[in-house]
């Protein structure tokens, strides 16, 4: 569909190809992403408040650079978190602190005593659909009672919502404190990540401002892209494709839970990641080395924390839809073989 649509937009490029882009012409691509997000629980939005972006990351860098004020700003993050929140802190020179987490997310309690410690915190960074790595799910009660403490703190809410495939199940940030929440999203995992294609919605009051954000960042994206979007997010037969890729994820997650299902794995059928815990004595770092001899690439948890936090020893591992259902198989087996029958290096 994609290389059909390229071939489509290179013959008639409803914006065409000698000049800049502008907020006017990307109008379409911008209704377009809304068509794509119909029935997520964003509140009302309109298409002047979807700013469009070269991906999640871009995403969350045009936040900050939104809503970041001073000298040496303060952000918060879930204290195992998309390091995504960390880099673009760094590249802005902004501080970023942990904060507690139990079963349903961010604990309240915990953030309540980060923003005691640090009343110079600007933005609370979250995953509440769908957290990474953990594959955590934030309910509505503890959503309200985060948007409830940044109320009264006074703080923006940035939610990332790019590793969603499925429906939505309960309502995001942008829809609970619309004042103060910008939604981040991609096409990465649901479509492609090839095409670095995303966008963020924030608060209407917030919409020139990050709108220009964008605009002195890089103008705008690639006119060929954005016609390329206000196809394809539109298109009859995108809905029945991402359905099968959903499909096509649960697969492979079953066929882990089937092979790992014996140790303490956290999973659901339409993320494409699992959070595994690894059993006493595997530290995370000894068994990614070992994981790697065995032709198997996994993530430590601490790459998902700040420096010398102390951190779960355990193990992200994705779905690579470039791997052949056997070969992914023969992976699992393969560390589960590690985790039954751990070497000489099992805690170094």
């Amino acid at each position: 569909m994609i290389r059909t649509l390229l071939a489509d937009v290179a013959q008639d490029p409803p914006s065409g190809v000698m000049h800049y882009p502008s907020r006017a012409g990307a109008r379409a691509a911008r209704e377009a992403m809304l068509h794509w997000l119909r029935g997520t629980p964003l509140g009302a939005v309109d298409q002047n408040e979807v700013v469009l972006s070269h991906g999640g990351q871009n995403g969350i860098m045009l936040v900050y650079q939104t809503v970041l004020r001073g000298r040496r700003p303060v952000i918060l993050v879930e204290e195992l978190s998309y390091p995504g929140f960390r880099r673009a802190a760094e590249a802005l020179r902004a501080d970023v602190v942990p904060v507690a987490m139990d079963a349903d997310g961010l604990d309240p309690d915990a953030l309540r005593g980060a923003i005691a410690r640090h009343p110079e915190a600007q933005v609370i960074c979250t995953s509440p659909e769908v957290h990474s790595p953990t594959c955590g799910f934030t309910p509505l009660a503890r959503r309200q009672q985060i948007a409830a403490i940044a109320r009264q703190h006074d703080l923006s809410i940035l939610e990332d919502d790019c590793y969603r495939m499925g429906r939505a199940e309960a309502p995001g940030y942008r829809q609970l404190a619309p004042e103060r929440s910008f939604y981040v999203t991609s096409l990465s995992k649901s479509i492609t990540p090839a095409l670095r294609l995303g966008c963020v919605i924030g608060p209407k009051a917030q919409a020139s401002a990050l709108h220009r954000a964008a605009e002195h960042g890089y103008f705008g994206l690639a006119t060929p892209i954005t016609d390329l979007a206000a196809k394809l997010l539109v298109h009859p037969d995108l809905d029945a494709i991402m359905a099968r890729s959903r499909a096509g994820v649960e697969q492979y997650v079953k066929a882990a839970v089937n092979i790992l299902g014996g140790h303490d794995l956290r999973w659901r059928p339409d993320v494409p990641f699992m959070w595994l815990h690894l059993p006493a004595g595997w530290r995370a770092s000894a068994f990614c080395r070992a994981a790697e001899a065995q032709g198997v690439r996994v993530r430590a948890a601490e790459e998902f924390a700040i420096r010398d936090a102390q951190v779960p020893h355990a193990v992200r591992m994705a779905v690579n839809a470039g791997v052949s259902l056997r070969s992914f198989e023969a992976a699992m087996e393969r560390l589960r073989n590690l985790l039954d029958n751990p070497s000489e290096e099992i805690g170094v």
